[in-house]
């Protein structure tokens, strides 16, 4: 199972980052790639608890979303909605400013994410609520893989 917690799963996930490129064409979805590392960084922030998204009071199958969506042997689908906070299109998410510099920060907040001692401690899931570190893992890896297939990297 691939994660964040493997060094090869994280060498990977950086290795496609950097070979991301401001003008790589998107396969499905409404963002560009300047969005989709801002959204990246907004969802890394999130996780962290600097980056404040409410519960989702009305999501009744927590348990049920949260193991399929961690454990699956299937891909994310497309198209799911995301949370206004970090929605590039008309919702609260980071407008992009410069890429290289919002790529470079993606790359620092992956590390930041995947220190053996955190200088952060984890928020709980919109959707999902607690997770514990392995679970963070698991989705920051799943969560960052499917917006880089999105953009063909």
């Amino acid at each position: 199972m691939k994660t964040l917690t493997n060094p090869q799963c994280k060498q990977e996930i950086l290795t496609r980052v950097r070979l991301l490129r401001p003008d790589s064409p998107r396969r499905w979805g409404r963002m560009n790639a300047v969005q989709m590392v801002c959204h990246l960084n907004d969802s890394f922030l999130c996780a962290m608890g600097e980056r404040p998204v409410p519960i989702d009071p009305n999501f009744r199958a927590r348990r049920l979303a949260k193991w399929v969506a961690l454990h699956a042997p299937f891909r994310w689908p497309h198209g799911v909605s995301t949370r206004p906070e970090i929605d590039q299109h008309g919702g609260g998410g980071t407008p992009p400013a410069d890429f290289e510099v919002d790529r470079a920060l993606l790359l620092h907040l992956v590390e930041r994410f995947t220190a053996k001692l955190p200088d952060f401690k984890f928020a709980p899931h919109p959707m999902f609520l607690e997770m514990n570190e392995r679970e963070w893992m698991r989705w920051g890896y799943l969560h960052t893989d499917h917006h880089l297939r999105q953009f063909g990297v």
